[in-house]
């Protein structure tokens, strides 16, 4: 993602004028009483029970899991108990997960042992025998990347015969799901897809095979690949592909929780991914959001806090899947019922222990288009908090990796936070917001080390305290607001613009 603070400094972030945003068509709301309650320590409270449902479920809580059901039922428990309606959505998706390392040999003439690697969705197998070429394989390789058409066609594949049989495919032109799908339908046991062999095209090439299939499916280097088409060429050549995978259709759920206040045509739907990847428990990523919104639902109710809007918390499934539990969640929707929804607000990792304060950049200033009117008005009520608590901000782009995706293509105003994954904080990013410059946001992303159990911890509470306090009073701000969204997009005039040394921002409002 592409990252500018709006900010050089913190220390002169309060005597800055504010950019000419969107304009102020959101009321002004005030959230003190909100941002007291959802403490850090409440937070922590919902972390640790998602750190225990992992350990107790083999360190992980990814959707297809007993760990991602144990999350569900406590997410669903702890909100029927605060007073929302809550429903479980229940949807299937496809589930993998590599039990052990692939395995690939030549058995015969010369007895090799090769580096590979298991393609998603690839079947469960041990299959030894005759490894078969597809019938266009191009060794050399052709002057441009896909010109290989290997196993593209059913015609590709040579009668495979009685005996068990092994397919050597080249990388090219069509999916690995169709001719992964192509060798199977041909009656061959396993396949090996090798690289095609352009630059960049040499090395091991993993990927997904798009849905479960039902043999067992590894990947060669083009070297290794070639090595073997050349053998073939010189006679018979006997090789051993294992997979050990569980690829499957399953079930997951999201959680679903409506406030029993609020307008129902204005919905403003808060979410979160309650999944880890199979690797660890996701704490950070995105226990951290979850818990977030979990703990704010909670003191609303607790507050008694009535909301003009309804507010829909969602608690999305299969999330590191490719966004699969917000997407069957808009597609469930009628036009009718989409025309309901006001905003869309996305919490996807609020405590990287590295972090930066990103928004969502809603009105595209970080040079990017913003993606729906309304999400520059969304990225102001964060932007102009952070301001007013003299904390700088920088803009993210929405790229596609988060739960907003779906409601942005349906034309739904989104925004949020984000504290940073896998990308390396710059050395301005580390004078403005501290941490570490070179080192990552979070190290741990979608690894086992992304967790609470001691020794380590993969979240930093400074970062949970002024992301949380942001998004209560963004939360609140869009449940309270009576106004909306201005339809013209207009901008604030330059002589609108406030200089924080002026203003104080106190309990959600600017005062002078």
């Amino acid at each position: 993602m592409r990252r500018n603070a709006l900010w050089l400094t913190c220390a002169v972030a309060a005597a800055m004028v504010l950019p000419a945003t969107p304009a102020a068509a959101i009321d002004q709301v005030n959230t003190q009483k909100l941002r007291q309650a959802v403490t850090v320590s409440g937070i922590l409270g919902h972390e640790r029970v998602f750190q225990r449902i992992a350990n107790q479920n083999d360190g992980t809580r990814a959707s297809g899991t007993s760990g991602y059901k144990a999350s569900v039922d406590y997410v669903r428990r702890t909100l029927a108990q605060a007073g929302y309606d809550v429903r479980l959505q229940k949807f299937d998706f496809n589930f993998f997960q590599e039990l052990a390392p692939a395995q690939l040999s030549e058995l015969s003439p010369t007895p090799t042992d090769y580096q590979t690697e298991t393609f998603e969705y690839s079947g469960n197998g041990d299959v030894s025998g005759a490894l078969v070429a597809t019938t266009d394989i191009q060794v050399p390789p052709g002057a441009e990347p896909s010109s290989s058409t290997s196993g593209c066609e059913p015609g590709d594949f040579p009668a495979a015969g009685s005996e068990p049989a092994v397919a050597l495919i080249q990388r090219g032109t069509c999916t690995f799901e169709q001719k992964a799908a192509n060798a199977a339908a041909a009656g061959y046991d396993a396949a090996i897809i090798f690289n095609e062999g352009q630059p960049g095209r040499t090395d091991l090439p993993g990927g997904t095979l798009g849905n479960p299939q039902s043999i067992p499916v590894v990947g060669l280097s083009y070297a290794d690949g070639a090595a073997l088409y050349e053998q073939l060429a010189a006679g018979a050549v006997t090789v051993r592909v294992a997979t050990s995978t569980a690829s499957e259709v399953r079930p997951t759920w999201n959680v679903i929780a409506d406030s029993r206040g609020g307008d129902p045509n204005k919905v403003v739907v808060v979410g979160a991914h309650l999944d880890s990847v199979l690797e660890g428990p996701g704490i950070n990523d995105n226990g951290s959001g979850s818990a977030t919104i979990l703990e704010t639902a909670v003191q609303i109710n607790k507050l008694g806090l009535k909301p003009q809007q309804k507010l829909r918390f969602a608690f999305w499934g299969a999330e590191e899947a490719g966004l699969l539990g917000s997407t069957h969640y808009v597609d469930s929707l009628s036009d009718q019922q989409l025309s309901t929804i006001m905003a869309n607000l996305n919490f996807d990792m609020l405590g990287s222990p590295n972090y930066v304060r990103f928004v969502y950049d809603g009105d595209g200033s970080s040079g990017t288009a913003g993606p729906q009117p309304g999400s520059g008005q969304i990225e102001q009520i964060f932007t102009n908090y952070f301001a007013g608590q003299g904390l700088a901000s920088a803009p993210t782009d929405f790229d596609g990796r988060s739960d907003y995706g779906p409601f942005i293509e349906a034309g739904i105003p989104a925004g949020g936070l984000f504290s940073g994954a896998e990308g390396i904080k710059t050395a301005q990013e580390a004078a403005i917001y501290g941490g570490t410059a070179g080192e990552p946001y979070d190290a741990c992303y979608h690894q086992a080390c992304d967790s609470i159990q001691a020794p380590n911890n993969n979240l930093s509470d400074q970062a949970l305290a002024e992301l949380g306090d942001a998004a209560a009073h963004a939360i609140w701000t869009l449940g309270k607001t009576s106004t909306g969204f201005y339809a013209d997009g207009s901008r604030m005039a330059a002589s609108q613009a406030v200089s924080l040394d002026q203003f104080d921002y106190r309990g959600g409002q600017l005062v002078r």
